[in-house]
């Protein structure tokens, strides 16, 4: 059992500011996330797009976006629980939550601060007869430890970022990596689409353009794939296939935990906090909805601000929280370390 006092279901930049907030409130935070890295869409999706309305940031690309919002929460030393999606949820007779995750594990805490973006991500599977049967038998739709490619031969589909910076990385990992496009354009950042046509010319990719995957073959154990290119069907034998397809946005279980939806979105109340008509358990950036709602990464951040000021209070209750500006306070991390401004020197002038 994971014991925490906010248990932010969702890693996106929205769930990662809430962990700021709650620790300048001396609130502990875990972090529930079916994606297996946190970042939600900004690392999965597009993290080498920029970004441009991020306060301060006159542009900003989303993967840095991420990797800054994780430097600024390190201080607070927040736990992560990632490749697993929230399931099920109990309340306790005082009132706290108990939630239960696909795999099992277990997580407790007096609130619940939803911020799984559009909800949970699903890949996108491409349209293959038996291609359940090869998923953990060579078949895989993300990517956790590249080394367990080392030496084998991989075959990549896809024409977007990650299919393009996964061939990229593999190149100097698997024996062999085959990048397969059904068009000859990708739709990637130009730095990487010079850089696969590099490494093709290099021998260290295989290009095969415009062509689909229509066939996996093997016993126990993908061995090959059909391929179908410019109308002639051919094999190409592999270890590894990994369809890159994007991912598809769900609302999930989190769809029958009693929440009040509208339009695949959970409605709160955003005139205070942003609670759900469950009280503990709020919705923060763009699973929620209500009247004037806008899906940017600053409301997000804004929601979380608040949220992590009613969670206080049901977390202390009777105790007032007396807000201070951290350039007065300054900001005192969970790991012993303490971030302040300098402070004036009295000096008399003779």
């Amino acid at each position: 059992m994971i014991k925490t006092d906010i248990l932010i279901i969702g890693a996106g930049p929205t769930g990662l500011f809430a962990v700021f907030e709650a620790g300048l409130l001396k609130l502990k935070c875990h972090i529930l996330d079916a994606l297996p890295q946190p970042g939600g869409q900004l690392s999965e999706l597009y993290p080498k797009k920029p970004i441009y309305d991020i306060p301060g940031f006159p542009e900003v690309l989303a993967g840095d976006l991420v990797d800054g919002l994780m430097e600024q929460i390190k201080q607070f030393e927040p736990g992560f629980t990632l490749g697993e999606r929230a399931e099920t949820i109990d309340k306790q007779e005082d009132g706290s939550f108990i939630v239960t995750s696909n795999k099992g594990t277990k997580f407790h805490a007096p609130v619940i601060a939803i911020a799984g973006g559009l909800g949970s991500f699903e890949p996108r599977k491409p349209l293959i007869e038996d291609i359940e049967f090869y998923e953990d038998k060579g078949v895989k739709y993300f990517i956790k430890n590249p080394e367990k490619f080392r030496d084998k031969r991989v075959v990549i589909a896809g024409g977007g970022d990650s299919a393009l910076d996964w061939s990229i990385f593999l190149a100097n990992v698997a024996s062999e990596v085959t990048l397969i496009h059904r068009r000859n354009e990708f739709r990637g950042a130009l730095d990487s689409v010079e850089k696969v046509q590099e490494l093709k010319s290099a021998g260290k990719i295989k290009l095969v353009t415009p062509a689909e995957v229509i066939g996996i073959n093997g016993a126990e154990h993908v061995e090959s794939l059909d391929i179908e290119e410019n109308g002639a069907h051919r094999k190409i034998e592999c270890d590894y296939f990994i369809p890159l397809f994007g991912l598809t946005p769900k609302l999930g279980p989190i769809g029958d935990w009693g929440l009040e939806i509208e339009k695949n979105a959970i409605k709160v109340n955003n005139a205070l906090d942003y609670q759900t008509n469950i009280p503990g358990i709020f919705a923060i950036g763009d699973i929620n909805t209500y009247p004037g709602k806008l899906k940017l990464i600053l409301c997000g951040f804004h929601e979380a601000t608040l949220m992590c000021q009613a969670a206080y209070g049901i977390i202390n209750p009777g105790k007032k929280y007396v807000l201070k500006y951290t350039t007065v306070s300054g900001v005192d991390g969970f790991d012993g370390t303490r971030k302040e401004a300098p402070k004036a020197v009295v000096k008399a002038i003779v």
